[in-house]
């Protein structure tokens, strides 16, 4: 249901599918919940999700994008940032974006606190997720991701 009235964010239902992920992946996304913002508006170029990793959870496996840019601010807690091969600490006001095609990343929470972050990406039909550290690839056919191994074989 669209929205027309602004809304306190953290009132936002929690997203009913903890993981779009096939198992055995999806169980890995434990302690991550997601708040979709911009469907509550309507928003079909983008998507905006307020996310809270618990202490031990990550964002998503470690992951690229074809055609799909990524942008993440904190808002609260401090998270690692794995991209690439590298490691940052970030914190309460620190942004990343992550354009199409560039190096794999994710979050973890490593700390004892909750992260909370606000993670916006576009949805450009045609996308390709690669994971690097995973049997996995991702295709999105303009509705809904697909997923398969590395050899094209269907999950």
């Amino acid at each position: 249901m669209k929205k027309n009235t602004p809304i306190l964010a953290s009132t936002a239902a929690i997203r009913a599918t903890p993981s779009v992920y096939p198992e055995p992946f999806a169980s890995r996304m434990a302690g991550r919940v997601k708040q979709p913002l911009g469907d509550l508006f309507g928003l079909s170029n983008f998507g905006v999700n307020m996310t809270t990793l618990e202490p031990g959870a990550i964002s998503a496996l470690h992951h690229c994008h074809s055609k799909q840019d990524e942008f993440i601010y904190i808002l609260s807690g401090e998270a690692v940032l794995h991209i690439g091969e590298s490691e940052e600490i970030m914190t309460p006001g620190m942004v990343m974006g992550f354009s199409a095609g560039g190096a794999a990343h994710h979050l973890e929470n490593r700390s004892t606190e909750p992260v909370t972050y606000l993670e916006i990406g576009d949805r450009t039909q045609g996308d390709v997720g690669t994971y690097p550290n995973d049997d996995l690839v991702a295709k999105h056919d303009g509705e809904k991701w697909v997923f398969e191994r590395k050899d094209g074989r269907q999950i």
